[in-house]
This record gives structure tokens, sequence and C-alpha cells, in this order.
């Protein structure tokens, strides 16, 4: 089971309200941010996400923990003719919905708010559903991925983008330098949030992932799991399917 870490240690509201809170203050600084964060290589982890999500020819997605909505409006290049963006945020959802709108895609993608553990959506409504860096922040793993394969179809596609650790010991200390150090401190010179990015780095440190992440997954029912680790392992793509 995936350990609770929550954004802010001093304050007794739930995981799940923290989070809110937390993505609703750096909603509008998020995307550039995470470019930097990154060096810009999330972009391409994304395009790979959608390319799996296009061989299964979906004619509607979910995308859950959407954010601002890069992911949902790259899913648009599978040529599904609905696309939810799904997110706790309303922050988020916004900065979202002016991208959106921007690119004249509200015939497509609708942004919707709600929680990942309890969705609000019948049995097998979705060929396919994707999670970039969202998993770790559910505040019940297990209950969420449940939740996700109820109104997955059958056959349908769920991928995962995840941070994850690499296993290579060179590149395993290089990371722990980086996600420890460097990271939070260009969150604190540049966020309204000095807390958000610790949080994102401890929360990353300690998520399963690779075969404990698998193994979590077929737990709960899924089927065809696969892990893909990402530039070394920091990041892995998690494919899996519904029976």
């Amino acid at each position: 089971m995936a350990e609770k870490v929550k954004p802010y240690k001093n304050s007794d509201a739930s995981k799940k309200e923290q989070v809110t809170e937390m993505f609703d203050t750096i909603s509008k600084e998020y995307d550039g941010l995470n470019r930097v964060i990154s060096f810009g290589i999330d972009v391409k982890w994304r395009n790979k996400v959608v390319k799996i999500v296009s061989e299964n020819k979906p004619k509607n997605v979910l995308d859950i923990a959407t954010g601002t909505g890069d992911l949902a409006i790259n899913l648009t290049a599978t040529n599904a003719k609905e696309i939810i963006g799904l997110d706790i945020s309303n922050g988020m959802l916004e900065v979202g919905r002016k991208k959106i709108a921007s690119k004249k895609l509200e015939n497509i993608i609708s942004m919707v708010i709600g929680d990942s553990e309890n969705l609000p959506f019948e049995d097998n409504t979705f060929d396919a559903i994707t999670v970039a860096f969202g998993v770790r922040n559910f505040e019940n793993l297990e209950k969420g991925l449940s939740e996700i394969l109820r109104v997955l179809k059958p056959n349908g596609i769920f991928v995962i983008l995840e941070t994850s650790v690499p296993t290579n010991p060179i590149y395993k200390f290089g990371y722990n330098i980086y996600s420890k150090f460097i990271l939070p401190t260009i969150g604190k010179l540049f966020s309204k949030d000095k807390i958000a990015y610790n949080y994102l780095s401890e929360s990353a440190s300690v998520f399963p992932y690779g075969e404990a992440l698998n193994n979590i997954l077929r737990k709960i029912g899924f089927i065809n799991v696969e892990d893909k680790p990402q530039t070394m392992g920091v990041a892995t793509i998690y494919t899996a399917s519904k029976a």
C-alpha cells in the first residue's frame, strides 16, 4: 500500500482536501514550472501515452487528474469523439478550460470537477482512461483504481504515467539529489506555495512503482498489466486492461 504523504503536515485536513488546496494555489504557475522542472521531457512522455491510447481507437476517453488539461488536449490526436478531463481542483480546471477554448476544442473536451475515488459515471462507460502524474495524489489508491476499473469498458485500455525511481545506482543517486534538493528549491523560488514542491518530491519518492504498482493493479482486477520505464526510470508508463 502507498505511504500516505500529505502536502501540509501541520494541517488536520484530509489528504484529498490538502491536495485540492495545493493545486488551487499553484494552478496558474503549474504549467510553466512543470516544463522547467521536467526539462520539457514530460511532453515526450505524454505523447507516448497518446500513441498507446490511439492504437485502441477509442470513441471516448476519460483523463483523470487532468490538471490544466495538457494530456486531454493531446488525446484529441486519438480522434476520440469525446474526451472528459476530471480533476478535484477547480483552479487547475479553469486554466485548462481557457487553453481548450483558445484551441477551439470545447466540442470534444469537457472539463469536470470530480473525485477520482467516487467517479460520477456509469459502469463500463469509457474505451480508454488515462492518469498522468495523478495516482500518487489519490487519498486511497486502491479505491481510486477500483473506480477506474468500474467505469472502464471490457477490453478498454487504462494508461498511467507516473514518476518512479531509477534502479541503476548511478541514475538513482542523481535522481535523489535532484528530487530532494533541486526540485524543492526551484519550487520555493518560483512558487506561491513554498511547500507544494516538497510534497510533490516526497510523494514521488515513497509511491510504489514498477512491479509493486503492477501487483496492486492486478489485485484490483486489471489484466494485461505492463510497465514501461521512461528516461532512465525517472518516470514509468503502465498499461492495463479489463476482462
